[in-house]
């Protein structure tokens, strides 16, 4: 046995609904433009929509708080369908996808720093500091695909203080979640313990200390937040008590 030279970090995971067991996460597959936002959207029979990654330890219960991140002033919300992978592979048959690699399903939030997402864009950079940071990615608990089926239409909406921001179908899918786990798949070999985050409605928008943000995919999962102020570093609040000092 091999002797960790530091503690071994706690494995994310999720909730499974209805019972105490939990999926472990592995990686984190987040797909972009998915849905119609404008007339130039469509869906190519060959080419992968873009997508993006965020760490496993992202993602979080969607539930209670949604720390405001720190660097931006532009905290946007996405709301998806989650897709969880059972059963791994490369090069997926599309026919096989739903009967032999998805576990279940959830609903979660695709959060992101706008801003420096803009950035990134305009100078050509990578999108990590937009959207692999902490908490970034809520998601409800899991419900097995033999509870549920595999969804094909069902309402994905999001509200923020109760006025809605978000509405689409999972019939509006650019790409269904067959071809989308297959065409993943040719790009790279998919594990147990995956996640597909499936892309988002337009609708997106911003999120200030104090909001509360719910939505839900289908009949899959419903969520609220509220969303909270990051807490002050100690190493500041430390700072700003000895500036205070007299001597």
């Amino acid at each position: 046995m091999t002797d960790s030279v530091i503690p071994a970090p706690t494995p994310a995971s999720l909730p499974v609904t209805g019972t105490t067991a939990v999926f472990p996460v592995g990686r984190v597959f987040c797909i972009g433009r998915n849905y119609r936002w404008d007339r130039q959207d469509t869906a190519s029979p060959v080419d992968m929509p873009p997508w993006f990654m965020k760490p496993a330890n992202a993602v979080v219960p969607a539930q209670g708080e949604l720390p405001y991140p720190p660097g931006t002033s532009d905290f946007c919300h996405e709301v998806e369908l989650v897709v969880a992978i059972g059963r791994g592979g490369s090069d997926i048959d599309p026919a096989q996808v739903e009967a032999g690699h998805i576990w279940g399903y959830a609903a979660g939030l695709d959060l992101t720093r706008r801003d420096l997402q803009q950035q990134a864009k305009r100078a050509g950079n990578p999108w990590e500091a937009a959207k692999a940071f902490d908490h970034s990615a809520p998601c409800t608990p899991l419900v097995p695909a033999q509870v549920c089926g595999h969804p094909r239409q069902g309402e994905v909406w999001l509200a923020v203080n109760g006025t809605e921001r978000q509405r689409g179908d999972l019939s509006e899918l650019l790409w269904p979640v067959r071809e989308l786990v297959a065409m993943l798949s040719r790009s790279v070999a998919l594990q147990p313990g995956d996640l597909v985050f499936t892309g988002t409605p337009s609708g997106v928008g911003p999120l200030q200390p104090g909001d509360v943000v719910s939505g839900a995919v289908a009949d899959i999962g419903r969520f609220s937040m509220t969303v909270c102020s990051p807490p002050e570093p100690a190493w500041r609040s430390a700072s700003a008590s000895m500036t205070g000092v007299s001597s």
